[in-house]
């Protein structure tokens, strides 16, 4: 079995760390010691006595280990950290940290498993690029790439050759979101060009919209918002949105749900009959049908907010976070159509699907029964 994996990606947002996530939790539950870290990481926390890339975090949460800034996240630059590294680069001590990291958990684990950043090319500019990185710590590589097929393969190959020109080994390929009626002919067309590179297919992961739906915590965030009401519920996830002007042409005798309602003020009680006489007349085992309401402003201020006006019925029922924006409506739905999606502590159904995902659909014997080439 390989002692370490590093997990790269062509590019971001392909889903690099729910791929990742699903590895680590699908060789633990077949009964192997599996160790985790970002050995490079940009997007931190700060936690006080612990400043770490936030996927480390999530990762302790879901996986259950105490979480440590020198095991699991030992390099993170941040803003400012590649000029000042330019500047001068003797004062940095990046690769004695990586390794520290990967000598103590490759001591306490069967295996470990190394989670890239961004395209391979991340981190190059302080001589920590993912084929560095992977080749210092003498991992094999398995690239996550995006479903499809031309651009699919082009970004499969610029990515191959980076980690060979470093002579570092990649062991399979994983092929993320693809349209599930796709699967068949992605999985034909992507496999006779591995084929013809000598690569294993490891798997063909569909596109699951669960793991796209944004929560309410993130989209008070994209429009710079004000939670009014309801901040316990900004984990309530959202599957689509409907602007407060526009409820009488939508057809909700389907079995819609979770919507986030987009509404100025001055239209906000009347949205909320009309949402509430729709609600009276679905099914009352159907999920509630407004997930969470942003209330609009003139694009300049957030317009003055009577709580008493959010003492309303449905309000009241189903308690939906309300959020105010300086926004007007049509920048909000741009900023929230704009989001980038990511797993992290507040969406655990994501964390529990993404190991669904990879266990139903990845061969793990590329790991779990390598031999090394002689």
């Amino acid at each position: 079995m390989l002692k370490s994996v590093y997990v790269a990606a062509t590019s971001q947002h392909v889903g690099k760390t729910t791929s990742t996530l699903g590895l680590v939790a699908a060789l633990s539950n077949q009964g192997h010691e599996v160790g985790y870290c970002k050995p490079v990481g940009q997007q931190f926390l700060d936690l006080g006595q612990l400043k770490v890339d936030k996927d480390a975090l999530l990762f302790s949460k879901v996986m259950d280990f105490e979480l440590s800034s020198e095991l699991h996240s030992p390099v993170i630059l941040g803003r400012g950290a590649t000029t000042a590294f330019l500047d001068t680069p003797d004062a940095f001590n990046y690769t004695d940290r990586i390794r520290f990291a990967a000598s103590h958990l490759q001591k306490e684990n069967e295996i470990v498993i190394y989670e890239g950043t961004g395209h391979p090319g991340v981190g190059s500019v302080v001589g920590l690029s993912n084929a560095d990185v992977a080749k210092m710590l003498n991992s094999k590589v398995i690239i996550i790439v995006e479903g499809g097929i031309g651009n699919t393969i082009d970004r499969l190959a610029l990515s191959h050759n980076m980690f060979l020109s470093k002579g570092v080994e990649v062991i399979g390929v994983i092929v993320n979101k693809v349209i599930p009626e796709k699967i068949d002919k992605v999985s034909k067309y992507v496999g006779k060009y591995l084929e013809q590179i000598n690569l294993p297919l490891l798997g063909v992961l569909p596109f699951d919209s669960s793991l796209s739906y944004p929560i309410m915590f993130t989209i008070s965030q994209a429009v710079t918002g004000r939670v009014l009401l309801n901040d316990k519920s900004l984990d309530n996830h959202v599957e689509g949105y409907i602007s407060g002007s526009l409820i009488d042409q939508e057809d909700f005798e389907t079995e819609k749900k979770n919507l986030l309602l987009v509404v100025s003020f001055k239209r906000l009680k009347e949205a909320l009959d009309k949402i509430q006489a729709l609600d009276n007349k679905r099914d009352p085992e159907l999920e509630q049908l407004i997930s969470g309401i942003v209330i609009t402003g003139d694009g300049k201020h957030e317009l003055p907010i009577e709580l008493s006006a959010l003492a309303h019925d449905y309000i009241i029922k189903y308690k939906p976070p309300v959020i105010t924006t300086a926004l007007d409506t049509l920048g909000s739905v741009v900023k929230i159509s704009n989001i980038e999606v990511k797993i992290n502590t507040h969406t655990p159904w994501k964390a529990k699907r993404a190991i669904e995902l990879i266990t139903e659909h990845v061969d793990l014997s590329a790991i779990t029964n390598y031999k090394a080439n002689t």
